[in-house]
């Protein structure tokens, strides 16, 4: 191997992962309903007020990504993945997720993740380099030592200030919580719930195992936390019934919109008359095209709250989206009117006014559309992502959100 070319190009290949590591990942995609958006944005205000950070400045992001997870990429945006809001079992979970991230907004984590970054990079580099002369000169094992410990030298910098960072979060979570009077059982069962899918998957919790790891150990963050929020006030504050009704709601809503129609009947059978399991069922219902069924279930929960905006926007979405846009009318105009003109259920309305193909209706379209046309619309909104979504691209008309 001394000294062999293939070994010198193996070192170059190295030195360009290297490079390339460094570069942003790929955007995923951001899922839109006024619904969850006005539910997160509930749960997380008074967290806000605890922080000391401006109110209004802070938002929750929804991605579409079945993993359990949360991150801050920059500013002041929390990124929720689906799969955490469908794991969690409470808003009182959720809650202490999003009091964790916060932390990271307040410390300027990601400018010092990024700073942290580069100086791994630049250690890596160097290491390579190192390599690349000891390969040229002809000593293959001092070039492999130089780069492995170069390697290692990196990895180990870059994961412990991880972890360090990750547990002064977890303790300015805790001091939101605090301060916001919420109860810290949420975010102590979420991570009981990280360490049990851990162990579950086959994941160490030995201590040996704990270098290799970019965050703490959860069973000695649970340990810590503990330790802090059950001696709080706060701690046997109970749950919010209002807030936690509403999440049953959007959590079943989201497993409704996101799964194979066949696993959520499964888990929202028919014979489940609960307003979870009628709002997952319409979703399941519509993918599949059985119009009928999916209006049946709208109807329903209109008979319990005839005014409930969400509700109406459901109904509003299935006639839209089934081909119906002129009986959509009514339940999308009464939505629009309760929510003061949300831009994504108004924007359905003026699509549906627009596909009645009725010049009468082009004048109401044209002053509702001109309203929200201002306001940004990123991601996919759900009410334009199901299949019968494709009618309309068939006959030319142009979908909420498109570009």
């Amino acid at each position: 191997m001394r000294g062999h070319p293939n070994f010198v190009a193996y070192i170059f290949a190295l030195l360009a992962s290297a490079l390339v590591a460094v570069q942003p990942v790929a955007a995923q995609s951001i899922l839109r309903d006024a619904e969850t958006e006005q539910l997160l944005t509930d749960m997380i205000a008074p967290l806000v007020e605890a922080s000391e950070l401006e109110p209004g400045n802070v938002e929750v992001v929804l991605i579409n990504d079945g993993s359990i997870n949360a991150f801050v990429a920059g500013g002041q945006a929390i990124y929720v993945h689906s799969g955490l809001i469908n794991e969690a079992e409470t808003a009182n979970e959720v809650q202490g997720v999003l009091a964790h991230e916060l932390g990271h907004i307040t410390a300027g984590h990601v400018i010092r993740f990024n700073e942290r970054t580069k100086t791994a990079t630049n250690i890596s580099i160097l290491s390579l380099l190192l390599g690349v002369g000891a390969a040229l000169a002809g000593s293959g094992d001092a070039a492999i030592g130089a780069v492995m410990a170069g390697q290692q030298a990196a990895l180990g910098s870059f994961l412990a200030y991880n972890r360090n960072q990750e547990a002064s979060t977890d303790l300015a979570g805790a001091r939101y919580l605090s301060g916001a009077g919420i109860s810290g059982r949420g975010m102590i069962k979420f991570f009981e719930r990280l360490r049990g899918n851990e162990i579950r998957r086959g994941y160490s919790q030995a201590d040996e195992a704990a270098y290799s790891r970019t965050h703490p150990l959860s069973g000695d963050r649970i340990q810590t936390l503990r330790g802090l929020l059950t001696e709080d006030p706060a701690w046997g504050a109970p749950p919010d019934p209002e807030l936690q009704e509403r999440f049953m709601r959007v959590r079943a809503k989201l497993y409704g919109f996101l799964a194979e129609p066949r696993r959520t009947l499964t888990f929202f059978p028919p014979s489940d008359t609960s307003i979870p399991a009628r709002y997952a069922r319409a979703y399941a219902y519509h993918k599949e095209a059985r119009v009928d069924m999916a209006l049946a279930e709208a109807d329903a929960l209109l008979a319990l709250e005839p005014d409930n905006p969400w509700f109406l926007e459901l109904k509003g979405q299935v006639l839209l989206e089934s081909g119906r846009p002129r009986d959509a009318l009514t339940p999308l105009r009464r939505a629009t009117e309760i929510t003061r003109a949300h831009p994504l259920i108004a924007g359905m309305l003026g699509h549906a006014l627009i596909a009645t193909e009725d010049a009468a209706n082009f004048a109401e379209a044209e002053t509702v559309l001109r309203a929200i046309a201002t306001i940004p619309s990123p991601g996919i909104s759900w009410a334009w992502s199901m299949p019968r979504a494709a009618i309309y691209r068939a006959r030319g008309w142009r979908a909420p959100n498109s570009r």
